[in-house]
């Protein structure tokens, strides 16, 4: 049985599923191989209450979402242009599973403060950590060419007092730093919030654009789209 770690300050916690000559709920020789897997419900997902509902709708979701990024945004996904990406709020890695036609890839980062959904992301045939977003993300030696974030205000705030724990400021500049000059981030939230990250997002010199979302969405979201300048004297 391997085993993963949260970001600083958890235990080691089993993550990924037994093979299966060992007997468990959990068999490897359950999920269906790639690339079926990455879109069939992990054994996992199934364990917990209403999970399967969730896991269907969030596959389903992303992969609108996605559709709408490549064929309204202008974002070059899909290209030579894009292959590191980051998303930073990953939750079953709907994200990362919608690009699975891409010469991608992608870290998923689930949040250690959010539900621990890196199991089922690991069933699915993807790869990701646990990470505080109040603390640095150990980039080295790569950059991400597209960082992509839902919720970026929950990233910072602590679930059980509401209060934020860190900056907005300081997590967009982190954001900065791990992205290369010329590259994208995609930022999803409340119009609110997405006006407080366009202002942060000029202050930092990326070059930021706001789109509504796509037609079949039902919340308030707002997209922020920022290009990374080269900065100059």
């Amino acid at each position: 049985m391997k085993k993963c770690l949260k970001a600083g300050y958890f235990k080691l916690k089993k993550c990924v599923s037994r093979i299966s000559s060992v007997k468990g709920e959990y068999a490897v020789g359950t999920i269906p191989k790639w690339p079926e897997r990455l879109t069939a419900q992990p054994p996992r997902s199934t364990l917990l209450k209403n999970i399967a509902d969730v896991y269907d709708a969030d596959t389903r979701r992303w992969l609108r979402r996605v559709a709408h990024y490549k064929n309204s945004l202008n974002i070059k996904l899909g290209t030579p242009a894009v292959r590191n990406v980051m998303d930073m709020n990953a939750f079953f890695g709907g994200f990362a599973a919608a690009l699975k036609s891409d010469p991608v890839w992608v870290m998923n980062v689930v949040p250690s403060r959010k539900p621990s959904t890196l199991d089922v992301i690991f069933d699915r045939g993807l790869i990701g950590v646990y990470h505080d977003w109040c603390e640095p993300f150990s980039t080295y030696p790569r950059s991400y060419d597209l960082i992509h974030v839902t919720s970026i205000e929950s990233l910072i705030k602590d679930p059980a007092s509401g209060k934020n724990r860190c900056n907005l400021i300081d997590l967009m500049v982190e954001i900065d730093r791990m992205l290369r000059p010329e590259g994208t981030v995609i930022v999803r939230d409340t119009p609110e919030v997405i006006d407080k990250v366009a202002r942060v997002a000029h202050a930092v010199r990326w070059k930021p654009t706001i789109y509504d979302k796509e037609p079949e969405s039902q919340g308030r979201e707002k997209i922020l789209v920022a290009t990374k300048t080269f900065w100059t004297l």
